[in-house]
Parts: structure tokens; C-alpha cells; sequence
């Protein structure tokens, strides 16, 4: 499980990223069932606070009844209004919303149930938060200066007001869906007042319509009996004006029309009566005059044409005896000569009958003369007076104008007036008709069981909230995750082999569940038969030699692997094992390698160079009496400074704690340590040398140039991945000759969940043949992070 190849390489490339979409459910999900402890946190801690709330908090009772705004009510007390669109109709409803809600109609509710004296409503039970808020208001209240008590009928007013602001808090008026159903709801702690309150709601809003249809018809009649007293006499006034105008202007009028205007009209058929009167009487009168003009012998002749034209029989029966007397002349003049008697006197007869019908025609001359005189004065008289009237009447029109102006108004205002009149009979007859455009569709009830706090929906709010509480703790965790936690940190941030995970043995400071070898199940014995010249440490030091099929034993043996395959040629090896930070555990890594190596037949040296803060040293159960420094110095031979451990027989060179020594540095870059080393490995085959941290000092850097290989050692999910990374970048020397990286201190019960799903470390529990020893023990007192 910890090792995948040993192809060395001092960078490797950052694996391709498999998928392809924006977001990775793969990696979602792996931080789901990573972080599900934080999760199943925050939801736990939001449900223990409902389930607190919901004990302490007081049970509201919500009584509800439905209003349906129906204008069809008074439809047999006035006409048919015309259709409402949509968005009258929405108005409409918003008002009666808005009504309800008023300030007014939770007053008239109060006074209607006396709620000003009732201790439910004024002095409802309140909350902690209320509580303290409350005593905060009476300590400031306290402090304050007191104000002068009130009267009792501010007090009682007060207690009114009071009230109805409770009662608007309390109160709910909504829309049911698109209808004009108003669904109105109030919400008390005690249910029967809850059910009461909404009845009296009900019946101050039915009320409050109406008062309200009485209160508006009664103003509306009030005006409109003003209003029809006004308009009554400004139409009078206007009858007057217009008789008055009339009378001062001579328009008088009959049928409508004015009297001038008939008297013309009549003057102008009598005018064209006249006319032709007169020229029919002109026409006879020079017709007869022509005739007497051309004397009595012609008068005869022209008497038949006169004759026919006037009824006249005196000439009639004068031109038949003329004729008859002409005959017999003609036949006596025939038979007996003009000479004889009778028709000389029968020619005397003739020409007294012509002067006789001469005589008639000029009588009738005279007759027509005269006729056609007086037909010419009545023509003329009849010219006279239209010409009078005419003029006459261009003055009334002028004035007509004006009497048109005053006859409108006087129309307009007798028009308005009887418009008034029907709409105060209306308003009169509907003042009595008490029926309001609203009823209720369903009474408030008692409710049966509370409506709050609603237990389902506030632990299941309290569920989703603490998800997203969850959801947004885990996400500040993903933030922060700065840390290697898989091989492929170690791959994509530092570009190095990865060697394999150890986990965490011992007593760790996060006290969880650690590796412990079984052989630790066995009491230690007191004391190991050990030679003077030996050494023997702690058993956190030899893990791999107590549990050499576990996963501790096995990625030692990657590393030992990794560092025979670079250095195949090499019959000397000089292995650094370091770590960026203090308390990594590079000191337990080191033992527990060089025991490994010594364990497998090879000669091995292990060298604790970690001057200032020798951890190897100090987990030796023997402390040694001389050391490295004295050895580099000088002061006594190398071998004789070296221990030997019984079990593993690994060589160990301490180092005596100086506190006095303080170019460590230089020291170990020193000839002596030099020529310590040649020596050293003329001896062994694996010289493992346990150094300084990286961070702190610098030592690891002077001895590099004397190492052919470093074991990096990082702390799994506690060393920042920044530091490590830039700590390895400045020291180009260093990270060259890195074999590989070890992450320590593993929690392998953790480590599946900071994977993806296919990745090797989420199949564990199937590795699980392939190790032994990894079982939970009792912790020890020994140090863990050395």
C-alpha cells in the first residue's frame, strides 16, 4: 500500500487530471465522508439548540377565518357596477388586506372583548431573550429619571393602545391564492382567546363595512340635499334671466319661434301673392288701354279679345247684337242698297253699338287701371314692412346669441339638477338597504393543538441549517488544509519520490488510536542484561525489529530499497535522514531504518549529529559518557565512543547535550568530522546520520556535502506543505540528493478519507493479509515527535 514503483527520479511530473468537468464529485464526495465528524457536529449542535428551544418556548395557538369580498351582496340594492379588471380587483382585495390590519379596527376589536384589562394579551409569557431584555429596559429604567405618573384615563388609553399593537403583531390577513378569499389568522397562547379574537375580527370587519356604506351614503345624501338646494336655484335664476332677456329685447315668441321671424315669414308670401297680383292686373290694364288707343272703329274688333279675357256680358251682348245688327245691314244692303232706310238705319244702329262697346272698354280700362294701382301700393306696402322687419330682426339675432348662451346654461343646469335629484333618491333608498360586500365563508374554530413552535419544521430547519453550517466549516477546513496527506502532495507540490507512510506509534499528541507492535502487549522486563560498552533503547525506537510484517517495517524497506537502487555501485552508503520542522519524528525514522538495516545483515552505524537536540541520545536507556563532539574534537577515539546495540547489533554514536557548544555548524563541516566519516566508512556498509532540522539551523546544510542520500521526513496533516516546499527550493543541493519523502506519524484509520475513490490508500482493508501487528494498545510514556 505505500510504495507504487522504484523509478528514481529527483522531480517527477504532476499527474494528469482525470476528469475533465468542472467540478470533481469524485473529490466532493471524499471531502463529504472526510469531514462527515464536523458535519454530524454542526447538525448536532443545531438540533440540541432546537430541542432547547422547542422545551423552553411558549406554545402559540393560531385561530383562523376566511372573509370572501363579494360584490354581488348589493346587487339588489343599487345597478350593476360595471366589470373590474384584474387590477382593480387586486386593489380592491389589497385595501380590505390593509383594513384589517388597520389601527382602527384593532381598537374597535379591544373595546368590543375589553382586551385592555385582559393580562394574556398585555402580559403575554415571554422568551430568555425577551426576559433580559426586558430586565435591561427596568435597570435603565431605574437609572433614568422617573417620569410624572399618568392620569387614569392616559393609563387606561395607554392600555388600549397597547393592545391593538399587540393585536397587529398577532394578527395575520393574507390572500387565498387568486381568489378573493382573505384568509385571517391571529396566534395567542391561549387557544379559546386565539378563536375569539378571530370571530371578533370578523365581526368588527363586517361591521366596519357597514358603517362604512351607512356613513358614505349618509354624507353622500347630506351633499347631494345641499348640492340639489343650490343647483335648484341657479336653474331658477337661469329661467328668469333668459325671461328677462326676452322681455328687454322684444322676443317674443310663439311655437318656439320668435314672433318677428313669423310676421316676416308671413309678410313674404303675402309679398309674392301681391307681386303676382299686380302683374296679372298690369298685364290687363295695358292690354285694354291698347285697345282704347286704337279708337272706337277698332274697339269693336278687339272687343271679342277683351271679351274673352274679362267676364264681362254687357259687351258680350253688345258685340252679339253688333254682330246681328251687321247681318241684317248686309242683307238689306244686298236686297234693297245702301241707300235704303232700314239699312241706313240699321247703320245707325251699328255705330250707336259701337260707341256703346267703346264706352264699356274704357269703363273697363279705367276698372283695371285702378286695380292695378291699388296692387302696385299693396306691392310696395308689403316691401316696406319686410324691409322694416328685416332690419328689425338683424338687431334680435345679435341679441339671440346672447339668449342662446343663457338658454344653454338654464338647460345645463335643469339637466344637472335632475341628475342630482335621481342620485339623492338613489342614495336615500340605499341608506336603508344595510347589506355589506363581504361574508364569512368560514368561522374561526379552536384550534387543537399549537402552531408553534412547529416541532417537525424547526428540527428539520434545524437539520439544514446545520448542514450548511457544516457545509461551511468544512469548506474553512478545505481551505485551511495546507498539509500532505497523500502521495500525491508529495508528488504535485515537491516533485519527489514518495517513499511510504508510517504510521503513528506510541503516545501521540492528538491521542487517538495508534500502531503499537503486539509484542508491546507483554510488560517490558525490568532490565536488559546489557554490557558495559552496550546501548539499548527505548522500543519506540525498534518497532521494525518487534513488528517486522508491518506497515512501519515495510516502507522502511522501501526506503532501504530506494537508496540500494541509486547506490548499486557504491559499497559505502551515507543515508541523512531530516525533516523541515522539530517533531516530525525524523529521530524515530532514523533508528527504526538503521535497526532495519543492521536486522537484514548489513554493518550499520547510526549517528545521532542532531547536536542541539539529540533525540537518539536521549532514548538510549544508558546515557553515554562521551559522544560525537568529543570524538570530531579529538579528545578520544570514534570506536571507542560507539554502542552497541545486543539486539539488533547496530552501531550507535551518540552525543553528549553541550550546552556550551555553539558553532554546531561548523563542527560537523569540520576536518574532523571529515576524517571521522572516511573512517567510518571503511568500516560499515550503511552510515545513517540523524540531523538537524532544516527550519531551525543549518547543519543538515554543512553536512551535506559528506552525505550521498536524504531521507525527508514530514509530519502526515501537521507540517504546512508551503514550508516544506520553500525550505526544499532554497536548499538546491539538499533536494538534489533526497531519495524520497516519508510522511510520518500516519493515521491510517484517517488517511482513506483524504483520497479520491480509486486511489490506492481507500483499499487498505485489503492489505490487511499482507501486515500483522497493527493493533490499538495501550499508550506508553514515551515521545513520539523526537
Amino acid at each position: 500500500m505505500n510504495q507504487r514503483n522504484l523509478t528514481l527520479h529527483s522531480t517527477l511530473a504532476k499527474p494528469a487530471d482525470d476528469s475533465d468537468s468542472f467540478i470533481d464529485i469524485d473529490r466532493l464526495i471524499a471531502i463529504v465522508i472526510r469531514r462527515a465528524g464536523s458535519v454530524a457536529l454542526c447538525v448536532g449542535a443545531m438540533v440540541a439548540i432546537a430541542v432547547v428551544y422547542l422545551l423552553f418556548a411558549t406554545a402559540q395557538y393560531t385561530s383562523m377565518t376566511q372573509i370572501l369580498l363579494d360584490d354581488s351582496m348589493t346587487r339588489y340594492a343599487q345597478d350593476a357596477p360595471p366589470v373590474a379588471n384584474s387590477q382593480q380587483v387586486d386593489m380592491q382585495i389589497a385595501s380590505a388586506v390593509e383594513i384589517l390590519k388597520s389601527n382602527e379596527l384593532a381598537l374597535r376589536v379591544v373595546d368590543a372583548e375589553k382586551l385592555q384589562d385582559n393580562d394574556t394579551i398585555l402580559e403575554p409569557p415571554q422568551s430568555p431573550a425577551a426576559l433580559v431584555k426586558a430586565g435591561v429596559k427596568l435597570i435603565a429604567s431605574a437609572l433614568l429619571p422617573r417620569k410624572l405618573p399618568a392620569s387614569e384615563n392616559d393609563a387606561r388609553n395607554g392600555r388600549r393602545q397597547k393592545a391593538a399593537a399587540l393585536l397587529q403583531d398577532a394578527l395575520t390577513v393574507s390572500r387565498v391564492n387568486r381568489s378573493a378569499v382573505l384568509a385571517v389568522s391571529f396566534r395567542s397562547t391561549d387557544r379559546l382567546l386565539a378563536a375569539r379574537i378571530t370571530k371578533a375580527y370578523a365581526t368588527a370587519y363586517l361591521s366596519d363595512q357597514l358603517n362604512a356604506n351607512f356613513d358614505a351614503t349618509e354624507s353622500a345624501s347630506v351633499w347631494l340635499q345641499q348640492r340639489l338646494a343650490d343647483l335648484r336655484e341657479r336653474s331658477q335664476q337661469a329661467a328668469l334671466e333668459v325671461a328677462k332677456f326676452k322681455a328687454e329685447n322684444g322676443l317674443t315668441s310663439a311655437n318656439g319661434e320668435l314672433m318677428s321671424e313669423q310676421q316676416l315669414a308671413d309678410l313674404t308670401k303675402q309679398l309674392i301673392v301681391a307681386q303676382a297680383d299686380t302683374a296679372s292686373a298690369s298685364a290687363r290694364y295695358n292690354q285694354f288701354k291698347s285697345i282704347i288707343e286704337l279708337g272706337p272703329e277698332s274697339a269693336v274688333n278687339n272687343a271679342a279679345v277683351s271679351s274673352g279675357q274679362a267676364d264681362n256680358s254687357v259687351i258680350k251682348d253688345l258685340r252679339t247684337r253688333y254682330i246681328t245688327v251687321s247681318k241684317r245691314e248686309q242683307e238689306v244692303t244686298t236686297n234693297f242698297g245702301e241707300d235704303h232706310p232700314q239699312a241706313v238705319a240699321l247703320r245707325a244702329e251699328k255705330q250707336d253699338v259701337s260707341r256703346q262697346i267703346y264706352q264699356e272698354l274704357q269703363q273697363l280700362t279705367a276698372s283695371y287701371r285702378n286695380e292695378f294701382e291699388v296692387a302696385r301700393s299693396r306691392e310696395a306696402s308689403l316691401r316696406t314692412n319686410i324691409d322694416h322687419l328685416t332690419g328689425k330682426n338683424s338687431e334680435a339675432d345679435k341679441s339671440l346669441v346672447q339668449l342662446n348662451d343663457l338658454e344653454q346654461r338654464a338647460a345645463a343646469l335643469k339637466t344637472l339638477y335632475e341628475s342630482y335629484l335621481g342620485k339623492y333618491e338613489e342614495a336615500a333608498q340605499q341608506q336603508s338597504f344595510p347589506i355589506a360586500k363581504a361574508r364569512v365563508i368560514s368561522e374561526a374554530g379552536v384550534p387543537a393543538s399549537p402552531s408553534s413552535p412547529k416541532k417537525t419544521m424547526t428540527l428539520g430547519l434545524a437539520i439544514v441549517l446545520g448542514l450548511m453550517a457544516g457545509g461551511a466549516l468544512t469548506a474553512f477546513q478545505e481551505f485551511r488544509e495546507r498539509f500532505f496527506r497523500v502521495e500525491g502532495d508529495v508528488r504535485t507540490i515537491l516533485g519527489l519520490k514518495f517513499l511510504g507512510y508510517l504510521p503513528l506509534v506510541g503516545k501521540g499528541p492528538r491521542e487517538k488510536k495508534v500502531f503499537r507492535p503486539k509484542s508491546a502487549q507483554t510488560p517490558p522486563p525490568q532490565s536488559d542484561p546489557v554490557a558495559d560498552d552496550g546501548a539499548t533503547f527505548e522500543r519506540i525506537m525498534r518497532v521494525v525489529l518487534e513488528a517486522p510484517r508491518s506497515v512501519f517495517a515495510e516502507t522502511l524497506r522501501n526506503a532501504k530499497l530506494a537508496s540500494d537502487v541509486m547506490f548499486q555501485s557504491k559499497t559505502d552508503r551515507v543515508i541523512g535522514v531530516i525533516s523541515a520542522m522539530p517533531g516530525e519524528g525524523k529521530s524515530t525514522t532514523a533508528a527504526n531504518f538503521a535497526a532495519l538495516l543492521a536486522s537484514s545483515g548489513k554493518r550499520t552505524l547510526l549517528i545521532d549529529a542532531d547536536l542541539r537536540n539529540p533525540g537518539l541520545t536521549r532514548m538510549l536507556r544508558k546515557p553515554p559518557q562521551y559522544g560525537l563532539v568529543e570524538a570530531v574534537l579529538g579528545e578520544v577515539p570514534w570506536a571507542s565512543a560507539v554502542k552497541i546495540d545486543p539486539v539488533s547489533k547496530l552501531a550507535i554514536l551518540p552525543v553528549l547535550p553541550n550546552d556550551h557548544l555553539m558553532h554546531t555548524s561548523e563542527l560537523l563541516a569540520s576536518q574532523g568530522m571529515f576524517n571521522l566519516m572516511e573512517n567510518a566508512r571503511k568500516m560499515f556498509d550503511y552510515i545513517v546520520v540523524d540531523l538537524a532540522p532544516l527550519g531551525p539551523v543549518i547543519d543538515a546544510k554543512a553536512f551535506a556535502p559528506q552525505v550521498d542520500g536524504f531521507l525527508f521526513v514530514t509530519e502526515w496533516g501537521s507540517t504546512p506543505t508551503n514550508v516544506v516546499r520553500d525550505i526544499l527550493n532554497a536548499e538546491p543541493q539538499i533536494k538534489s540528493k533526497v531519495l524520497g519523502v516519508i510522511l510520518n506519524k500516519t493515521d491510517m484509520t484517517e488517511l482513506g478519507k483524504f483520497t479520491n475513490f480509486g486511489a490506492a490508500e481507500r483499499y487498505r482493508s485489503k492489505y490487511v493479509s499482507y501486515y500483522t501487528d497493527e493493533t490499538p494498545k495501550k499508550r506508553e510514556p514515551a515521545e513520539a515527535g523526537t
